[in-house]
């Protein structure tokens, strides 16, 4: 499905959308200013031959004003036509000599992941200060050049291919979208909520750093330069909320094979995810995101203010790092939250909630207790300053790598409060020696137990961490809520 988009077949002459280059070239115009001045000279000759005496010397014979003049015309006509020509066949050879090149450049497939240099790889990123690196077409670092993107392999991003060109003289078989256009490349994928907002987080940046006077026509999705047709539901509708409209995933359908490519007006290009922003821009972004999604789907902030009560939710999975024993875990919750006045205990499983009950259950939830995974990606929802409790299996602390840490510096970026994670004991169940790779395919889905101390201690110190920042905050909290009632702010 296409929206917004004008198409432009660059060797079609009755489209009156895309415009001559050589009508726009200076050289162009410096031959009809020329033609202009020619033109009236002449005229003026004419005038003053006419007021010539009618008495002439034999010896200077006089010619008839009108053959001066059109033997000037028709110079002027020959330089023409072949001022015209020669600019002709120099965009004839600008359009032949554009390059494409492979959008996964193979040189660098062992190591895509330090840069990602691979992707578009001739190409260098805009770095500016506490910004997310960006390539934009058209723009002074492209020289004006719009971007082209030839080929919609689903399999090998080698077989995709990209090059720049003047907006003048883009190469035959090229059409040109209107509007501006996203593109995206992740090494993951759009359906995990934590890799796909991960992924799209850049262009709300951009968006910010903009004014978001202006949203995307379409989006262009690329894993490993593979052409994407989807993202999944919660990215998506947190995308369609932030940018206000339907999402519109190009699938070039409407693109033959062979040698057709498709221009872009207007692009902008990330390829490192949130690389380069600063702490203050990320912060902006999530607030964005949790209010524009708090709209969509009409959801108020937590309850409370000062002496408000506290809601405490556990955010469960089932399988792949789950509780071995959930009711024990929800018990021990249970009464530790009784004890403090006004906390609510919500217990909730994240796969069966649709996307906007869960952005309103986060909107009511100020202490989110939740094994590791993908739903925790939910916790920048909350109003800024709620607590963040994480669980993990055994093994992970070694083995995991820094992947592990992201929801704990998802907090950090997003304003809320890691309250640390608690970690089944390792009990070296691996029969692979050292650090051997092998053994995270053991731990990685293996399930988290429990201890009543442990968990009823830290659950009691953090409920009444949150109880007293409420007693302390409450009147910055709800006016930080009330933002929410008066429209998302953009700057």
């Amino acid at each position: 499905m296409k929206t917004n988009t004008i198409s432009t077949k660059t060797n079609h002459p009755k489209n009156h959308n895309h415009r001559r280059p050589c009508t726009l070239r200076p050289s162009t115009v410096f031959l009809w200013a020329s033609f202009v001045i020619i033109f009236f000279t002449a005229l003026v000759e004419i005038q003053l031959l006419q007021t010539r005496p009618t008495s002439s010397p034999s010896s200077q014979p006089f010619l008839p004003p009108s053959w001066d003049l059109l033997k000037k015309l028709q110079n002027l006509k020959a330089a023409f036509a072949a001022a015209t020509a020669t600019c002709s066949a120099a965009d004839d050879k600008l359009r032949r000599a554009v390059t494409f090149l492979p959008l996964k450049d193979l040189r660098y497939a062992k190591s895509a992941q330090e840069g990602h240099t691979w992707f578009m790889s001739s190409l260098h990123d805009t770095h500016e200060q506490g910004e997310v690196a960006y390539q934009q077409f058209p723009s002074e670092a492209s020289n004006g050049r719009l971007l082209c993107i030839k080929g919609r392999d689903v399999h090998d991003g080698a077989w995709n291919s990209y090059a720049l060109a003047w907006p003048e003289t883009l190469p035959y078989n090229a059409t040109l979208m209107q509007g501006l256009t996203f593109i995206s490349n992740n090494h993951y994928n759009y359906d995990n909520i934590w890799h796909g907002l991960s992924s799209l987080v850049p262009f709300v940046a951009w968006h910010i750093k903009n004014g978001c006077s202006v949203g995307p026509a379409r989006w262009v999705l690329f894993h490993w330069g593979e052409l994407r047709a989807q993202m999944g539901l919660w990215v998506k509708t947190l995308m369609e909320a932030t940018f206000t409209g339907p999402l519109n995933i190009e699938r070039f359908d409407f693109v033959g094979g062979g040698d057709e490519a498709v221009c872009f007006e207007k692009a902008v290009v990330m390829r490192h995810n949130e690389g380069g922003m600063s702490r203050q821009r990320r912060m902006e972004v999530f607030d964005l995101i949790r209010c524009k999604a708090r709209e969509h789907c009409n959801a108020s902030s937590a309850e409370g203010g000062v002496g408000g009560g506290i809601g405490m939710t556990l955010f469960m999975r089932t399988g792949a790092r789950s509780f071995r024993n959930e009711s024990a875990v929800v018990g021990i919750f249970e009464k530790e939250c009784r004890k403090v006045k006004g906390c609510r205990l919500m217990v909730a499983h994240s796969n069966n909630l649709t996307v906007c009950e869960q952005v309103k259950l986060m909107s009511s939830t100020d202490i989110l207790v939740s094994p590791h995974g993908a739903q925790l990606t939910n916790l920048f929802l909350m109003d800024r300053n709620s607590s963040v409790m994480e669980f993990y299996p055994e093994g992970w602390l070694k083995h995991a790598g820094v992947g592990q840490f992201i929801y704990h510096w998802m907090a950090e970026w997003s304003g809320m409060n890691y309250q640390g994670a608690w970690r089944d004991p390792d009990v070296n169940l691996c029969p692979y020696p050292g650090d051997n790779r092998r053994c995270m395919n053991i731990y990685k889905s293996g399930q988290i137990g429990y201890n009543e101390t442990s968990f009823s201690v830290w659950a009691r110190y953090v409920l009444n961490d949150a109880n007293q920042r409420k007693l302390d905050e409450g009147k910055e909290k709800s006016r930080d809520r009330s933002e929410y009632a008066g429209g998302c702010a953009c700057s």
